[in-house]
Parts: C-alpha cells; sequence; structure tokens
C-alpha cells in the first residue's frame, strides 16, 4: 500500500533498504551462526545518517519523529533484527535524556549518539526486576558530588558495545519505584564492567550482556532530571520505543513472506509451482493481510505519538502487541510454506523465525501489553462512565 511518504521519508526507506540488501543479507548467515556483532553494518548506518533520524537539529539530528525512526527499522528488519535492534538499541538508551535530560546533558550525549560516533543502551532490566520495573535492585547513594551506584543489569541489548548508557537504580528503596532514579553512566568508567555475551535462540548478532556496578561513581550532574523520577523516565521511553519494537516485527513478516512468495514459485511439486496450490496460496494471503495490517496500525501509532498526545501508553502497547504477534505468526507460516527445507539453516527462514519470538518478549511482554491496555480501556470508560 501507498503510506504517501514525504520525500524525505522515502530518502530515509531507500537508504535503509539499500544497507539492508547489500550489507546485511550477505552477512546474516555468519553474524548469526558466530554472534558477530555488526560494528561495521552500524557504521555505515552512521555514515548514511540513520542514527539521528528522531534527534533534533540543535543536537545534531535530522530532526524526525518515532515515524521516520520506524521506516529505517523496519527496512533494517526485513534482512535482520538482530542488526535492527542493535541500531534500535541506541535509540532505547537516548530516549532518557530526549525526555527529561538537562539542556546540558542533551548537548553532551546527544550529538555523540545522532553521528553514531557512540551508540546507547538503556539499563532497567534486572534478575529480579523484568516486567515488575519496581523491583529495581540496583542502588545509587549520593556521596558528596557523586552518586555510587551498586548492582547488576541484565539482558541489556548494546551491552559491552555501547558508551553511553541510561541506567535506572534507586535513590531511596523506602519508596518502592518512587525512589528509583535515572542515570548516564559512561563506558570506561571505574567500577563498572560487563557480563559475558549471552549465547541467545535468536537475533544473535546482537550483544546481550550484564552490566556490572561496584562503588561506581558518577558525577551527580548524571543524574536525569530529579532523584524519584527514574521510573516515570523509563515508562516514558518505553512508549515511545515499541514502536519500534512493532517495526521490527513489520519488517521481520515482510521479509518473511518475500522468501516464503520467491520460493513457493520456484518450488515444484506434483509438475507445478506450489504456489500454483489453493493451500499455499490462502497461506501467503493471510501472511499478506496480516503484515500490511500490522504495518498500518505501526505507523498510524507513530505518526499519532508524534503529534504529542498526553497518553500515549495504550496506542503504544497497541503496535508492539499486535505486530510482534504477527511477526511470530508470519515467520512460523513461512517455514510451513517452505517445508522441510524451511527448517534447515540453508534457507533463512529458520532464523526468522527463531529471531521472531523475542520481539513478544523484550520491551515488555505481550502479556504486560495486553496489561496496559486492559487498566487504559478501565480508566477510558469510567470517565465516560459507562
Amino acid at each position: 500500500m501507498d503510506y504517501f511518504l514525504t520525500e524525505e521519508q522515502q530518502m530515509i526507506r531507500d537508504t535503509a533498504r539499500e544497507i539492508a540488501e547489500k550489507k546485511i543479507v550477505p552477512a546474516r548467515a555468519e553474524m548469526d551462526a558466530k554472534g558477530i556483532f555488526p560494528t561495521e553494518i552500524l557504521k555505515v548506518c552512521a555514515e548514511s545518517d540513520l542514527f539521528g533520524l528522531y534527534i533534533p537539529e540543535e543536537y545534531g539530528g535530522f530532526g524526525g519523529g518515532i515515524f521516520e525512526n520506524v521506516i529505517a527499522i523496519e527496512e533494517l528488519s526485513k534482512a535482520c533484527i538482530g542488526v535492527s535492534v542493535s541500531f534500535a538499541g541506541s535509540g532505547l538508551g537516548a530516549y532518557p535524556i530526549l525526555i527529561s535530560g538537562s539542556e546540558e546533558q542533551k548537548k553532551k550525549f546527544l550529538p555523540q549518539i545522532a553521528s553514531g560516533e557512540q551508540i546507547a543502551a538503556f539499563g532497567l532490566t534486572e534478575a529480579n526486576a523484568g516486567s515488575d520495573a519496581g523491583g529495581t535492585q540496583t542502588t545509587a547513594k549520593l556521596d558528596g558530588n557523586e552518586y555510587v551506584l551498586n548492582g547488576t543489569k541484565q539482558w541489556i541489548t548494546n551491552g559491552g558495545e555501547a558508551g553511553i548508557y541510561t541506567v535506572i537504580a534507586m535513590t531511596n528503596k523506602a519508596r518502592g519505584s518512587r525512589g528509583a532514579s535515572a542515570f548516564i553512566v559512561e563506558k570506561g568508567t571505574p567500577g563498572f564492567s560487563f557480563g559475558k555475551k549471552e549465547d541467545k535462540m535468536g537475533i544473535r548478532a546482537s550483544a546481550t550482556r550484564e552490566l556490572i556496578f561496584e562503588d561506581c561513581r558518577i558525577p551527580k550532574e548524571n543524574l536525569i532530571g530529579k532523584e524519584g523520577m527514574g521510573f516515570l523516565v523509563a515508562m516514558k521511553t518505553l512508549d515511545k520505543s515499541r514502536p519500534g519494537i512493532a517495526a521490527q516485527g513489520v519488517g521481520l513478516a515482510q521479509g518473511a513472506l518475500d522468501e516464503s512468495v520467491k520460493y513457493a514459485r520456484k518450488r515444484v511439486q506434483f509438475g507445478k509451482p506450489v504456489i500454483a496450490f489453493q493451500a499455499v496460496q490462502h497461506m501467503l494471503a493471510d501472511m499478506a493481510v496480516q503484515t500490511e495490517a500490522a504495518r498500518a496500525l505501526t505507523y498510524a501509532v507513530s505518526k499519532f505519538i508524534d503529534s504529542a498526545p498526553k497518553d500515549i501508553s495504550k496506542a503504544s502497547a497497541f503496535s508492539k502487541l499486535y505486530s510482534s504477534d504477527v511477526a511470530m505468526k508470519v515467520t512460523v507460516d513461512a517455514v510451513q510454506v517452505f517445508g522441510g527445507y524451511g527448517y534447515m539453516k540453508e534457507y533463512p527462514v529458520e532464523k526468522m523465525m527463531r529471531d521472531a519470538k523475542i520481539l513478544q518478549i523484550y520491551e515488555g511482554t505481550n502479556q504486560i501489553q495486553r496489561n496496559v491496555i486492559g487498566q487504559a480501556l478501565i480508566k477510558e470508560y469510567a470517565k465516560r462512565g459507562k
């Protein structure tokens, strides 16, 4: 379908598509097999000015919004979401600074992220604080002009590769989630180290590591906003980043559909291409409808968020929930279209199916998204008096 992209948006799409086709596709199988972080591909993204799409011009960015970023993420995801999440994860790390950072913090850190000189990461999840972000145990105590961080963050995308980290830590445990605060921590800070690179089922090109803080001292100027704002900053960050997860789902589903149609046209059984059989046509038709519906919803939500409404949580959850479920369904069906060949690593749909599962888990499981939507509906109908 034609979504009437502007000339600039078409340029973003075409640039990301070219990187996907020329740089990612030839390398994706090896990156997946060996767990190779896509450093060189991200450098190409940086040279093409993709890292600054959502960052204001005054901080070295393109001046676009969620929608422009979604366009790029979708195209990269058609080839490999292990690469696209490494790209998108930098935005996740940057959003807390964009949302609540001081002018000094924005001037210092955002130009580095916009240029791709440094990629960013977001440290929220812990061993006992996943969906329950309020269960954070990492602490930050003010000592003179410095905060001292202690604790561990788990499963952090871009961990060890990023140079700039936004981290949620407790400054007052007695206040529960209201005692959480957000901080900026730079790689190389004494007391800040990383765990091993996790050996994952999918998105194996991306780096997922623990962040370890052992009496890690950072300037008090690295506090984002005020003490006690950390949980709010984290939730606002996820509201803005979840359409990016949706875009990964749309791109992955489209990539699986493209591979399936291409294969079905070439694979001959009973004297004719399998795409001639109605059973296969119906599978492909459902895959196409679901993918386009996910794209329409993701684009609509992205534009809605860019219009700056006060409450975006429900809409953001819509896009993440639906598109990730579609990606899982479409990639499973893609393997079925390929038959036995689809189960072999020789063909890309096996990897696509493994990759798809994480979309239903990270940045809030799809069960949590349903909770968000359900709670929003309760509030909306209570206000209407129904």
